[in-house]
């Protein structure tokens, strides 16, 4: 059997909610792997901070723009990093959100699917 005559025998309510349900779960991979990522980065820019932190005042330091390094002083590269930092920070925070979100739709959706396939009763949208 293929897989759009194994769906027929499925109402199309449920179609509905199974096809939601994947896309949130797609969703939820894409926000969980770029939070992620962005957790990543936000370590390794702490990191940097705390190495520019323990450096001497005019320690000489460089700072990437695009494929080349510019000289600049400690207190603009701790600036640069700090404003990095803040700015990760919040990322991570909508992200988290976006991902609890998602997850508390997913697993209501996962319950009206399975009451409506378990118990005949029709699922609510």
């Amino acid at each position: 059997m293929t897989a759009p005559q194994q769906a027929a025998g499925i109402p199309p309510q449920i179609q509905q909610q199974l096809g939601m349900f994947q896309q949130i779960q797609q969703q939820l991979q894409q926000v969980s792997s770029q939070k992620m990522q962005y957790e990543m980065t936000l370590r390794e820019t702490k990191r940097a901070l705390e190495e520019i932190e323990s450096a001497a005042e005019d320690a000489v330091m460089y700072s990437a723009v695009g494929s080349i390094l510019i000289q600049k002083q400690k207190p603009a590269v701790k600036a640069e990093l700090e404003e990095k930092i803040d700015s990760l920070e919040l990322r991570i925070s909508s992200l988290d959100k976006q991902e609890k979100a998602m997850t508390t739709k997913a697993g209501q959706l996962q319950k009206q699917i399975q009451e409506a396939i378990s118990g005949g009763v029709p699922a609510a949208q």
